[in-house]
Parts: C-alpha cells; structure tokens; sequence
C-alpha cells in the first residue's frame, strides 16, 4: 500500500475511536491487525479489528498504571523520556522521521518486536495532526516493508495501537505508541515459540535488541521483495 492509502487507514481507525468510544458504556477501544498464517489467519494479507468493552483489557491496565505512575511522579510521559534516550543513544532505533520514531524496545520479547512511538506527547489517534497521520503512515509503511525484506517474505505479525481509554477520564499520562510482535526468528520458515521457562519462568531473548535494531535498519525500505 502507498503511504496515501495507509493515511486512508489511520482516518478509518480515527473515525472508529471516536464512534465506539462515544458510547457510554465503552471504556476502551482497541485497534490490532494480524498478517499470515503463520499467526493463525486464514487470509494472508494484513487485516485489522477493532474491539469496543467496557473494562479494561489486562495489558492496557498495566500499561496504563506504569504510566499513572511515572506521571504522577514526574509529571512528564514515561514514554516521551524513553524515547528521547533511544532517539540520544541510536542503538536501538530502527528509523524515524520528524513525528515519529520506530525502536526496538530493550525489554522485546519476539525476536524483531519493534514500537511506534509519538516523539510529541499526546494521548490517543484523534489528537494527531494532518502532518502527524502521514508521518504515522510513513512509519507504518517503512517497518512492515523492512519485515517483508527482512527474510524476502511477506512477514507475519501481530500489531495494535495501545491509547488513552475513551472512559470520560482526563489521562495525561497516555503517550500513544503502536507495538508490533512478528514471530519469525531465523527464517521465513523458522518461527519462535513459546515455551517450558519462557512460558512459566520468563521470557528468553533469542537476539539481542541492539542486533535486531541493527538488523531492521539496514534493510531497504525502497522496494518490497517476496519468494
């Protein structure tokens, strides 16, 4: 897709935040797309869903209450500081442009997890400027064509925007960010699973985020290539 047809998308999940979150009984809506069969998709170009409930979902929740934290404490967005070090350091940043930037973030999971995150502090998609959603279309374009090119296949992934929950309650604290969770670990064909320590222990790094980083950003972003 052109980066134009992706904005088409972003006004879509735009239209959808505020319509579902109009409702009072909705406390939260959340945006995801999952790509390949690999993911357990019987079609394998990217599709989105959007869930609209009244509670929120157990990762938002935690999310939300290391933000509250951070923010109480030091009245500036956990998210927007971190990234700053990111944008200082190098070494885990993948590409950025000037609204936002894509990193690999140091506590990644999957093998080429990656976030996208807003360099200005806001809290959900609707508080995005014109400039903003094309620069979010952009970076959305520029790490799904690093995936395909990463092993010459359509990549699969799991992806969602984390926001501000539409409860009617002022969060200062959200910083809008998007995560990205691709299983693939050495191949196309190779795919990282789940499981003994990781599953009930702690989750196991199979690369480094500095070497992931590192990897994606090497990769074009001119062309997309596919077996």
């Amino acid at each position: 897709m052109e980066v134009s047809d992706i904005e088409k998308v972003v006004q879509t999940w735009k239209e959808q935040y505020i319509e579902l979150g109009s409702h009072d009984f909705i406390n939260y809506v959340q945006i995801f797309e999952n790509k390949g069969s690999v993911m357990g998709c019987s079609n394998p170009h990217p599709h989105g869903q959007i869930w609209a409930q009244s509670s929120l979902p157990t990762q938002v929740e935690k999310t939300q209450k290391n933000l509250r934290s951070y923010y109480e404490k030091n009245k500036t967005s956990l998210l927007k500081d971190y990234l700053e070090q990111e944008l200082k350091f190098q070494e885990r940043i993948v590409a950025e442009n000037e609204h936002f930037a894509v990193v690999v973030p140091f506590w990644a999971t999957w093998p080429y997890e990656t976030m996208i995150i807003s360099k200005r502090h806001f809290g959900n998609i609707i508080a995005m400027t014109n400039d903003e959603t094309k620069a979010y279309a952009e970076m959305i374009k520029t790490i799904t064509v690093k995936y395909d090119n990463l092993f010459e296949t359509s990549f699969p992934y799991s992806a969602g925007i984390h926001q501000a929950p539409t409860d009617r309650i002022s969060h200062p604290e959200w910083h809008f960010h998007m995560h990205f969770y691709p299983p693939l670990l050495r191949s196309a064909t190779v795919k990282k699973f789940m499981v003994g320590y990781e599953m009930l222990g702690e989750a196991q790094r199979d690369i480094s985020p500095e070497q992931s980083a590192k990897i994606l950003r090497e990769l074009s972003t001119n062309h997309y290539k596919t077996k």
